[in-house]
């Protein structure tokens, strides 16, 4: 195994079309995604599927088809499945633990929504110490509204990768990756 791991984060059924929240782009995000786990396994990383539950909540409820992760990305096998409750996948989980034990210094952030979750479990993996990188076009968001203005997703995108980009890590295309 080699001491790489992919953290695959919320690609989930509530994401898609068909569901409560859907994302800009879901779907090549995903299809990029699943290039990418698949270089991964190919390589022996640790592939690490990460989803986000709200119990009680309007979206991501337990036990709920858009609780799930897309079949387009579902785990295989014994790999890991971390359920989180907050955007930072390291916040009360044991992600950060699993990493440590499989001794884990390079870390692939894949997922949704690039200015929520992508976002916060990038800059913590970073302060974890871990070297990060996160793959721009395996990645999804949606507009966002604030102060009466609308940012369009692929503004919004634009902006949390171009700032992971200046501090936190390496930004890179799915081509990228796949040819390391």
């Amino acid at each position: 195994m080699s001491n790489r791991a992919i953290l695959v984060v919320d690609l989930q059924n509530e994401y898609w079309p068909t569901g409560n929240m859907p994302l800009q782009g879901i779907e090549a995000a995903a299809e990029n995604a699943a290039r990418v786990i698949a270089h991964a396994r190919s390589q022996g990383d640790l592939v690490v599927n990460i989803r986000h539950e709200i119990p009680g909540g309007p979206i991501f409820v337990p036990g709920s088809k858009g609780a799930e992760i897309n079949e387009v990305v579902a785990p295989k096998g014994d790999e890991a499945v971390i359920t989180k409750n907050f955007p930072n996948s390291f916040r009360d989980t044991g992600l950060k633990a699993l990493l440590d034990e499989k001794v884990i210094k390079d870390v692939i952030v894949i997922g949704a929504m690039s200015h929520m979750c992508i976002d916060a479990t990038t800059r913590a993996a970073n302060d974890h110490g871990f070297n990060t990188t996160t793959i721009y076009d395996a990645c999804a968001t949606r507009d966002i509204e604030f102060g009466g203005q609308t940012a369009p997703a692929a503004h919004v995108h634009t902006a949390i990768m171009g700032a992971l980009a200046f501090l936190y890590g390496d930004v890179i295309s799915t081509e990228d990756f796949v040819r390391s």
